[in-house]
C-alpha cells in the first residue's frame, strides 16, 4: 500500500481549512500546508489537527505549489486547495488506489458550491482536474494564477476516479467580484510577460462568445438564477482580463 500526502497552499482561510482537513482523516498518510504568513486563525486550525505546517513567502500559486510538493515526505500526494473537501465516494477511490497504484496519476471531477447553490453547468462541472500523482513524473504549470498538474510524458497512464471535489468558492457576490479582479490582474501580467496581445475586437466580442458558451452551449441556463450570474460575471472576466492586458501594452509603449 502507497502512502500519500497531502498539499495545500493557504493564506488566511480560517473560513474553509477546517472542513478541507477534515476530509482528509483516514485518507492520507501526512497533511502538508505551506502558509503565507496568514493573519487569521489558519495556523492555530491548522495545528489543531497535527499537520506538518510549514510558512513561505508566496511568488506565485504555480511556484507556491511546486514549491510545497517538496515539503512532501511521500513521493505520492494529492493536491487540494483550501477551498475544497473531498466527497464520500472521492474518498472510498482514494483508499482503493493506495491499496493498487497502477497509474502515474489521477484525476477527478470538482463540484462548485456558488452562494449556497450546487453548479451542475456554466462549464463549471464536471471540471476535470488531476490531483493525485507520483511527484516525480510532473510539476505544476500553466499561466497564474490558473494553475495545472502536468505530467513530463504527455502520453503517462491516468485514471478517472469516481466522487467529487467539493468546491465552496465564494459566499457572495462581493467575493466573486474581488476574485475577478484579483485573478484578472495576474492573468493579464502573466500573459503581456508572454507577448500575448488583445486587439480591441477581442476584447469586445470575447466575452459575448464567452456569455453564449457558458450559459447557452454549456447549458448555464439550467442553473437558474445564479446559472445566469456566473455566466454574466465570467463574461465580465473575460472583458476585464483584455482590457488590462490593452493598458499594460499601452503603458509599455508610452514608456
Amino acid at each position: 500500500m502507497v502512502k500519500i500526502s497531502a498539499v495545500i497552499i493557504t493564506f488566511n482561510e480560517e473560513k474553509n481549512i477546517g472542513r478541507c482537513l477534515e476530509s482528509l482523516q483516514g485518507i492520507v498518510d501526512e497533511i502538508v500546508v505551506v502558509d503565507s504568513f496568514s493573519k487569521d486563525k489558519t495556523k492555530e486550525i491548522c495545528e489543531s489537527y497535527n499537520v506538518k505546517f510549514v510558512e513561505h513567502k508566496f511568488d506565485g500559486h504555480i511556484e507556491q505549489k511546486n514549491w510545497a510538493i517538496t515539503q512532501a515526505s511521500f513521493p505520492h500526494v494529492l493536491s487540494l486547495d483550501a477551498d475544497e473537501a473531498l466527497d464520500e465516494t472521492l474518498k472510498k477511490s482514494i483508499l482503493e488506489v493506495k491499496s493498487n497504484w497502477q497509474f502515474d496519476a489521477y484525476s477527478m471531477n470538482r463540484l462548485t458550491n456558488y452562494c449556497g447553490k450546487w453548479i451542475h453547468h456554466c462549464g463549471w462541472y464536471p471540471d476535470v482536474k488531476l490531483r493525485l500523482w507520483d511527484s516525480s513524473k510532473g510539476e505544476w504549470g500553466g499561466d497564474n494564477p490558473h494553475d495545472k498538474y502536468e505530467l513530463a510524458d504527455k502520453s503517462s497512464p491516468t485514471k478517472h476516479l469516481k466522487g467529487d471535489i467539493l468546491h465552496y468558492s465564494y459566499y457572495t457576490l462581493e467575493d466573486h467580484y474581488k476574485q475577478v479582479n484579483y485573478f484578472t490582474d495576474i492573468l493579464s501580467k502573466a500573459q503581456f510577460k508572454r507577448g500575448k496581445k488583445a486587439p480591441l475586437i477581442t476584447m469586445l466580442m470575447s466575452p459575448i462568445v464567452k456569455f453564449n458558451k457558458d450559459y447557452i452551449i454549456k447549458l448555464g441556463i439550467l442553473d437558474g438564477k445564479a446559472g445566469f450570474t456566473i455566466c454574466r460575471i465570467s463574461a465580465y472576466a473575460t472583458f476585464l482580463k483584455y482590457k488590462k492586458l490593452r493598458a499594460l501594452h499601452l503603458a509599455a509603449k508610452k514608456g
